[in-house]
């Protein structure tokens, strides 16, 4: 998994093991009414990007040409496969267990409705692996008139509902989504859509006013500053976060331009802002977001919110989203389950294991697509 961070690939190895119910699957559900479905996470790590890597990555994000496009999607693929052999002998499993490797790769570009582009080789994966490859996840969920996003909800409900209340899951990557979970994962009443910016504009700020740094380590510049609530309100005015679900979102609209608008927006707020309010604010932003958008399309009786992502991690981003989710009791996902920062990892993980056995990955009422469809394409290794 590459996310919109872009910190770096992070690689998990999972074993899944299905308890069999009586009775046949019901048309497009992942397994027969009542399996229980576990994820057991072997190993799981990140390889941080260098600082070069992380250069071409974002420059392509707001555009490039056919030769950088080309030859990155060929080194990433060579990064990508570098950190799944890495996972494998962590995990000390023997590569002929391995079914094969699902890769999300990088987003480059998101239209919703329309078409996705990740890029990462699979060939170049399945060559330094020798093991099958299931990517390109999104296209098949867009082609099917959906948003092609979110895709965790899928693992949400088979994996991490709870069994008899209604549960949110707040991913905090570089953007933020949230799926909604009935009791005991029911698919028909799972739903999720992209409620706006996770990390990706904290970090755009930090990276613009306090370089070298690259993201607020322990939210200690956010804690030093206050945030400016009028730049906040004026942000949350933006027509996105009004937009009813299915939606999804990406570094095209909360871009290098995006962030650049905030700064601007603060200091002509407060020609006495710091670096430290600014942080502040940003991290405001995405807090502000997520209530809003539990506010105004959550009428589920949610009492718990599980946080996860590298944004959990941010004491400041945690403490603030808590206040603004209260009376709900927001945790990090890593009480119940694993290290966070697995989670999204597990989940292609995940996809690639529905795709091996001919099984749907999305969730319609998420994505918005006609129906159930198997995602994924398959590339022999």
């Amino acid at each position: 998994m590459s996310g919109t961070s872009l910190d770096g690939v992070t690689a998990a190895v999972v074993r899944f093991n299905e308890t069999p119910a009586a009775g046949p699957a019901a048309p497009g559900a992942p397994g027969a009414p009542g399996a229980a479905l576990e994820a057991e996470l072997l190993a799981w790590l990140t390889r941080p990007y260098t600082a070069a890597q992380r250069d071409r990555l974002a420059r392509a994000l707001q555009g490039g040409s056919p030769d950088e496009y080309c030859r990155l999607n060929a080194d990433l693929g060579e990064w990508l496969a570098a950190a799944a052999i890495a996972a494998i002998a962590e995990a000390g499993v023997a590569r002929a267990e391995i079914a094969a490797i699902a890769s999300h790769g990088q987003t480059v570009w998101h239209a919703p409705g329309h078409s996705t582009w990740q890029i990462g080789e699979a060939a170049v994966i399945a060559e330094r692996t020798g093991l099958d490859v299931v990517s390109d996840f999104r296209v098949r969920d867009v082609a099917a008139g959906g948003q092609g996003a979110p895709l965790v909800p899928i693992a949400d409900a088979l994996l991490f509902a709870s069994s008899g209340a209604w549960r949110a899951l707040q991913n905090l990557g570089g953007i933020g989504n949230v799926t909604v979970v009935p009791p005991g994962g029911d698919l028909s009443g799972v739903r999720a859509f992209d409620t706006g910016p996770g990390v990706a504009v904290i970090d755009g700020v930090v990276r613009t006013l306090a370089a070298p740094l690259t993201y607020d380590d322990g939210g200690r510049l956010a804690r030093a500053g206050r945030a400016i609530r009028p730049v906040v309100d004026r942000l949350l005015a933006d027509p996105y976060f009004r937009a009813p679900p299915p939606k999804s979102t990406g570094r095209e609209l909360f871009s290098a331009a995006y962030i650049e608008r905030v700064v601007d927006l603060c200091r002509t707020e407060s020609r006495e802002a710091s670096t430290e309010d600014i942080v502040a604010t940003a991290v405001a932003l995405t807090a502000a977001s997520i209530a809003d958008a539990f506010a105004r399309f959550v009428p589920e009786p949610v009492g718990e919110v599980l946080l996860s992502g590298g944004g959990a991690k941010n004491p400041a981003l945690f403490d603030t989203i808590s206040a603004a989710l209260a009376p709900r009791a927001v945790r990090r996902f890593d009480e119940l389950y694993f290290d966070g920062e697995a989670k999204e990892a597990v989940a292609f993980a995940l996809l690639g294991w529905l795709h091996l056995n001919g099984r749907p990955g999305n969730v319609p009422t998420a994505t918005g697509a006609r129906g159930p469809r198997v995602l994924g394409k398959r590339t022999p290794g």
